[in-house]
């Protein structure tokens, strides 16, 4: 399959552009509709609302049965793998700004590096990318510690920016099992359907178990950033990207995918007046500097096309 993908053009850049935005604003659209529902609630619907809609769309193509018919045990890890990303997602944005969540989510390509560099020979990792690893980790604890020590970011923050450091690792584990699975071959509406199915099998329980299952507020922001997140990101966007994938280069276009935590800082600045400390956004642009290196070393490898997972 990698032998027919082609290099990344104008027409892959800029849809890559609009996927880093709308993934960017994700953060913020669930910050917008904290007052109204829960943020494990929206995780949970978000999925099954995507959940639907990509089982309607295989229902429409004549797909059928691609749960119980296909890898269903990667499936099932994966699925699960997905569902933790967003608990942490949800439940570290009770606790910590949007900004902050979009970089340390963003980190996933770093820890999926690690992952593929033990589990998988052909992607052992060059220097570059060790060099890229460590400027990331150094603006992870710079990020984490430069404002504690100075007392400008309070316990509960940290404890938002450590989930969201957690999902992070858990996207990144997501990307590892669907590259070393039957899943790196299955169509794409099968691997997105068992992450989308579990997760709404798991987080609907997890709200309810927590108390965030409601009471629900359906104002229109509400409804809007519930629209947003499951039919533009959860359907439309991730479809899309495993599109560009089995089209182009996946190194190449993993490159581009660093724009997305720019957008969402940028994102949670505009939109959420969120303030940013220089610490966090030192550490920050080291944690971006380290997966651009990271990325952009795959560029070296010759058909090199590297299946992630969504968020």
């Amino acid at each position: 399959m990698s032998s027919h993908r082609k290099p990344v053009d104008g027409f892959a850049l800029g849809t890559m552009l609009v996927l880093c935005a709308i993934w960017g604003m994700q953060q913020v659209a669930v910050k917008l509709a904290a007052p109204h529902v829960p943020p494990m609630m929206q995780m949970a619907l978000r999925s099954g609302a995507g959940a639907l809609l990509v089982g309607l769309l295989c229902w429409v193509r004549g797909e059928r049965g691609l749960l119980r018919h296909g890898p269903w045990r990667p499936g099932l890890l994966a699925g699960a793998l997905f569902s933790a990303e967003f608990l942490f997602v949800g439940e570290g944005l009770r606790h910590t700004n949007a900004s902050h969540m979009a970089v340390f989510l963003y980190t996933a390509p770093v820890f999926a590096a690690l992952g593929l560099h033990w589990w998988v020979p052909s992607e052992r990792m060059r220097r570059t990318q060790w060099l890229g690893i460590a400027v990331s980790f150094a603006g992870i604890v710079l990020a984490f510690g430069g404002g504690w020590l100075r007392g400008g970011i309070s316990p509960d923050v940290l404890w938002g920016d450590l989930l969201g450091l957690l999902a992070g690792l858990a996207w990144g584990a997501t990307t590892v099992v669907i590259r070393v699975s039957a899943l790196s071959d299955a169509p794409p509406t099968q691997t997105l359907l068992y992450q989308l199915a579990g997760g709404a099998a798991l987080l609907f329980p997890v709200a309810l178990l927590t108390g965030q299952a409601g009471p629900l507020d359906l104002a229109p922001v509400a409804w809007a950033s519930l629209l947003f997140q499951g039919v533009v990101v959860c359907f439309a966007s991730y479809l899309t990207w495993f599109w560009l994938l089995r089209r182009y280069l996946a190194a190449s276009l993993s490159v581009f995918s660093f724009m997305t935590p720019l957008f969402g800082v940028t994102a949670g600045i505009l939109v959420l007046n969120e303030r940013a400390e220089l610490s966090f956004a030192v550490g920050a642009v080291l944690v971006l500097t380290g997966i651009l290196i990271v990325s952009a070393a795959g560029l070296l490898r010759p058909q090199q096309a590297l299946e992630t997972g969504t968020t």
